[in-house]
C-alpha cells in the first residue's frame, strides 16, 4: 500500500539532506530515522532507578558544572 503525504517545503529539504545516498527514498529515510529515534527496548528497573537517583543529586546540588569537569580534565 502506497499512502501519500504533505511535507512543507523545509521538511522535504530536511529529508533530502539526511539521505544517505541520493537514490535513498523518503520512506527509507524516513524509516531508518524513526529506528534511530525509537528503542523498542525498555529501561531496566535498575537504570530507571540510577536516573532517579542521579535526578536527585542534581536537585540536591550533588553536582558540578560540565564547564568545570571540562578545564579540571585539560580538554579546553
Amino acid at each position: 500500500m502506497v499512502t501519500t503525504i504533505q511535507l512543507q517545503p523545509e521538511t522535504r529539504a530536511r529529508l533530502d539532506a539526511v539521505k544517505v545516498h541520493p537514490r535513498e527514498t523518503y520512506d527509507e529515510a524516513l524509516n531508518r530515522l524513526l529506528d534511530m529515534a525509537y528503542d523498542p527496548e525498555p529501561l531496566s528497573e535498575e537504570t530507571l532507578q540510577k536516573i532517579e537517583e542521579g535526578i536527585a543529586d542534581i536537585r540536591a546540588g550533588r553536582c558540578r558544572p560540565f564547564d568545570e569537569v571540562v578545564r579540571e580534565q585539560g580538554l579546553e
